[in-house]
C-alpha cells in the first residue's frame, strides 16, 4: 500500500470526532458524564525510547501520544504529557521518576519493562504519586502491598496460564500436537520470570501432551546463539517454545534457518519478539507462522476501531497491527487515569490513587474482562490471543470469537515458505 493509498483511506476530521464520540457513549460503566471545560491532568510518562529495549519502548509511546486527543473528545479531560526516555536502564527509570514528579507529574504512566516497574513503584510509593504499569510482568510488582501502584498486565503466571491454554486450543483446532519441546528463554528479569511461572504450571497441566525436554537459557544481549540453537537442536524436541525479545528472537530464527533446524513450530506462550516489527521486515518470509500466545487487542471491539482511527491519523505510515500490545495496554492506562481523573475531580495524589482503585471500564480494546483492579492493584481479568505471523502480519487466529484467520500447525518448513 502507497502513502498516498494510506492517506486516501484516513477519516477527515469530522468523521474522526463523530466516530470517537459513538464509542464513548457505551465505553464506561458508569453513567456518561455532562461534558465540561476540559481540566489538566500531567502524565509522566517513562518508556524505554533508546537502549536494549528501544523499539518496545517507541512501539508504547504511540500509544501514549495518540491518547490525548482521543481521551479529550471521549472524556472532556486535558492530558499533558511529560515524555521521559530511561534509555532501559532501571537506575535511570528510578531517578527520572523523581525528577517527573519534581517538575509536576501527577501521576507516572509505563515502563514495558518489570526491573524499571519494581523501581518507580518505589518511588511512586513514597511520594505518594498514583503508577499506572502498562506492561511489566513480574509477579512481586503487585505483590508489595503498595497502595499507589496499578497494573492493567497480567502477571508472569497468568501469562504462563493463559499462554498455555492457547497451547491446548491450537492443538485441537489443528488436530495435530507434539509429543516433546525445547524451551528457549531469555536470562533477563522477564525470562526468568517466565521459567519460574512455566515450571511451576506445567507439571500441572494434564491436558497437554507434550514435555519439554530441555530448557536452554540465553543473554539476550548476545550477538551469537549458535551454541543455543545447536543445543535446541540436538534436543530432538518437536516444536520450539520461546520466551524472548526482537533482537534476540531475530538472531535465534536466523541461526535455526542456518542450522537446517525446522521443527513443527515455534509458540511463545506469552513474550514480544515475534509480532513486533523489526521481526517482519528482517526475518522477511522466514517470520511467518511463529505463533505468540499473548495479550492482544480484540479486533472486532469498538474501542479498536476508534483507537486505529487515532493511531492512521497521527501515524499514516504505520499500522496499528504492528504495536497492538504496546498500544493498546499503553493507551489504556491513559484511560484508566484520564477516568479517574475525571470522577475524583482531582489530582491529589491519594484522592486519584482511591479512583484507580475503583475503575470499572467494561468496554475496552485488550481482550479479556472489565478494567478492574483488586486490592493489590493487579488486573486479573486480561486473557490472551494466539496471534499468528500470516502475510508478514500478526493475525489473531484464536479464540475463536476474535479470530482473523484459522490457525496453521505445523508450519512449513523453511525451504517450503514462498
Amino acid at each position: 500500500m502507497t502513502t498516498q493509498d494510506r492517506t486516501s483511506r484516513q477519516p477527515s476530521r469530522r468523521q474522526f470526532n463523530t466516530t470517537v464520540a459513538g464509542a464513548a457513549a457505551t465505553l464506561l460503566v458508569a453513567p456518561a458524564f455532562v461534558r465540561a471545560q476540559a481540566r489538566k491532568l500531567k502524565v509522566g510518562v517513562l518508556l524505554p525510547r533508546s537502549g536494549l529495549l528501544a523499539q518496545a519502548g517507541q512501539s508504547c509511546q504511540r500509544g501514549a501520544d495518540i491518547a490525548p486527543e482521543v481521551l479529550r473528545e471521549m472524556l472532556g479531560v486535558e492530558l499533558e504529557l511529560m515524555n521521559v526516555d530511561f534509555e532501559s536502564n532501571v537506575d535511570q527509570a528510578r531517578a527520572r521518576a523523581e525528577k517527573l514528579i519534581n517538575e509536576g507529574a501527577q501521576v507516572l504512566v509505563g515502563p514495558f519493562e518489570s526491573g524499571a516497574a519494581s523501581a518507580i513503584a518505589q518511588v511512586a510509593e513514597q511520594r505518594k504519586i498514583p503508577f499506572m504499569i502498562n506492561i511489566a510482568a513480574a509477579p512481586p510488582i503487585t505483590e508489595q502491598g503498595y497502595k499507589f501502584t496499578f497494573r492493567n498486565f497480567p502477571t508472569s503466571v497468568d501469562l504462563v496460564r493463559n499462554g498455555l491454554a492457547l497451547f491446548r486450543d491450537l492443538f485441537q483446532a489443528t488436530q495435530k500436537a507434539p509429543r516433546t519441546g525445547v524451551f528457549l528463554h531469555a536470562n533477563d528479569t522477564f525470562g526468568l520470570a517466565m521459567k519460574r511461572a512455566i515450571d511451576g504450571i506445567l507439571p500441572t497441566l494434564d491436558y497437554l501432551p507434550f514435555k519439554i525436554v530441555e530448557a536452554v537459557a540465553y543473554d539476550p544481549t548476545a550477538r551469537d546463539l549458535s551454541v543455543e540453537v545447536a543445543k535446541a537442536k540436538a534436543s530432538g524436541a518437536d516444536f520450539v517454545m520461546l520466551v524472548g525479545r526482537a533482537n534476540d528472537t531475530i538472531l535465534l530464527v536466523r541461526e535455526m534457518v542456518k542450522q537446517r533446524y525446522s521443527p513443527m513450530g515455534i509458540i511463545s506462550p506469552g513474550s514480544p519478539g515475534m509480532y513486533d516489527p523489526p521481526f517482519y521486515t528482517t526475518l522477511g518470509k522466514y517470520s511467518d507462522y511463529a505463533i505468540s500466545n499473548v495479550p492482544w487487542y480484540d479486533p472486532k471491539a469498538k474501542l479498536t476501531k476508534v483507537v486505529e482511527t487515532a493511531f492512521a491519523k497521527k501515524f499514516p505510515n504505520d499500522k496499528l497491527m504492528f504495536h497492538a500490545l504496546n498500544v493498546g495496554f499503553t493507551f489504556e492506562a491513559m484511560l484508566v487515569v484520564a477516568d479517574a481523573f475525571k470522577r475524583a475531580g482531582s489530582a491529589d495524589g491519594p484522592t486519584l490513587a482511591e479512583a484507580i482503585r475503583q475503575t470499572n471500564i467494561a468496554q475496552r480494546m485488550m481482550i479479556g474482562g472489565p478494567i478492574r483492579f483488586n486490592a493489590k492493584g493487579q488486573n486479573v481479568d486480561i486473557l490472551s490471543a494466539a496471534v499468528q505471523n500470516r502475510n508478514l502480519r500478526p493475525t489473531v487466529v484464536l479464540p475463536s470469537a476474535s479470530a482473523e484467520m484459522a490457525p496453521v500447525f505445523p508450519v512449513p518448513d523453511w525451504n517450503s515458505r514462498g
